[in-house]
């Protein structure tokens, strides 16, 4: 489990809470997660829930006995990390662990609702030292049968869940999840319309929105990928095409090729549209996760082009 979490001894650890810059990004986030969770936080000093969370994580992260670290990046001053990560509001936390981000929340969420999200990363990277839960088990069955495009036997699971725990977040946007990869798109919304408060406002909820969203987003684009790729052979260059088949790729479950059409345009065309491409990107990482593999590789490419 988590350790113990009681108020902050009298003499911290100076390497619990440390400000980070682009220069420091290197040593006090991506090499420090080698040792310990850490936990980034974007902040900016005009931020009203900010000052709510941050004295929050320096708490925990000062209260953890070295478990987690907490790295504070002020936005205004270093915007060009915040760009690199996507972040789109303030504040937002990323948690680094090996050196790469495995999950991330937006927004002031309560205290308990964070030791909660923390001790499943810690449990998850091995650093929490507890047993998995029969639940934990069956989430992670349900995970592997949706993954593999086995919605009906995951739908069965997260819904047993919920028949124990009706306000379990995690089962309920898993039954979303499972609605949309079943093309049930119009049931995913009134389901997520209909949810309890306490679940909406849940941080699991996040990436099942932006998935609903963009699953709406594309319903119009499903089947129209072959007519695209023609078009796009005759004019390479065309970005709204490039773009267009982005997303019936996406609308075809071709996530890894929708993904490099959109950085192709960041690559040949970045500011076409108002930055578009760059732009529904980071739709797609916020439905895919923080941890999904493609959206950290993804991730790294796109910075490589935004910082060239």
């Amino acid at each position: 489990m988590f350790p113990s979490l009681s108020p902050a001894p009298s003499a911290p650890s100076d390497d619990a809470v440390k400000d980070v810059t682009l220069a420091s990004f290197k040593n006090d986030v991506l090499e420090a997660s080698r040792q310990a969770l850490v936990l980034v936080d974007f902040w900016a000093t005009w931020c009203e829930p900010c000052k709510q969370l941050t004295p929050v994580l320096e708490k925990i992260a000062r209260a953890s006995k070295g478990a987690v670290k907490l790295a504070k990046i002020d936005c205004d001053r270093h915007q060009p990390l915040a760009q690199q990560m996507g972040v789109q509001s303030l504040p937002s936390v990323f948690a680094f662990h090996h050196g790469q981000p495995i999950d991330a929340f937006a927004g002031a969420l309560p205290e308990a609702q964070i030791k909660t999200w923390l001790d499943r990363l810690l449990q998850m990277t091995g650093s929490g030292g507890a047993e998995k839960t029969g639940f934990d088990t069956a989430f992670q069955q349900a995970a592997d049968f949706l993954a593999q495009h086995d919605s009906a036997t995951a739908h069965a699971i997260y819904t047993d869940i919920l028949a124990m725990e009706p306000e379990n977040a995690l089962a309920y946007s898993g039954v979303l999840r499972c609605l949309i990869e079943e093309g049930d798109v119009a049931q995913a919304r009134q389901r997520l319309d209909a949810a309890p408060p306490d679940i909406v406002r849940h941080k699991q909820m996040d990436s099942v929105r932006a998935a609903l969203e963009l699953a709406e987003q594309v319903r119009s684009s499903v089947g129209q990928t072959a007519a695209l790729e023609a078009q796009l052979a005759r004019n390479p260059a065309d970005s709204q095409t490039r773009f267009d088949l982005a997303l019936a790729c996406y609308a075809s479950d071709r996530r890894e090729e929708a993904v490099d059409h959109l950085l192709h345009i960041v690559r040949h065309a970045r500011s076409w549209n108002e930055d578009a491409a760059r732009k529904q990107l980071l739709k797609f990482f916020e439905a895919f996760g923080a941890t999904d593999p493609l959206t950290i590789a993804a991730r790294k490419r796109l910075s490589t082009l935004l910082f060239a």
